[in-house]
């Protein structure tokens, strides 16, 4: 929740995928009754982007099997994201530093 904070207040721009936003709807609603509250939290307060043909084409050319990880990657270097925050272990990434929401929290919000 602290990093969601920061983004209310500004303090960071947040991207996430149109895919993610799909993927937590997903998950969320196996464990929860209703998760339409937080997505539309996060869809106010993140810049929602989604993957286009070339995008695709981008993320199908990397050396990557994940192609959710590389369509991620790609979307995070055409919106120049300066850090990706996941804690996927395996996450894919050339040139975007990667933090776990627990790293990012100790420098960027301590």
């Amino acid at each position: 929740m602290l990093i969601l904070n920061a983004i209310e207040k500004k303090l960071y721009a947040g991207v996430v995928l149109d895919i993610t936003l799909l993927n937590i709807d997903y998950i969320a609603n196996k464990q929860v009754r209703d998760v339409k509250d937080f997505l539309g939290l996060v869809n106010t307060r993140f810049e929602v982007v989604g993957g286009i043909n070339k995008m695709f084409d981008e993320a199908l050319s990397l050396e990557n099997d994940d192609l959710e990880d590389s369509l991620q990657y790609i979307s995070a270097k055409k919106m120049m994201c300066d850090v990706i925050v996941t804690n996927d272990k395996m996450f894919y990434s050339e040139e975007i530093e990667i933090l776990t929401s627990n790293a990012f929290v100790d420098r960027y919000l301590k």
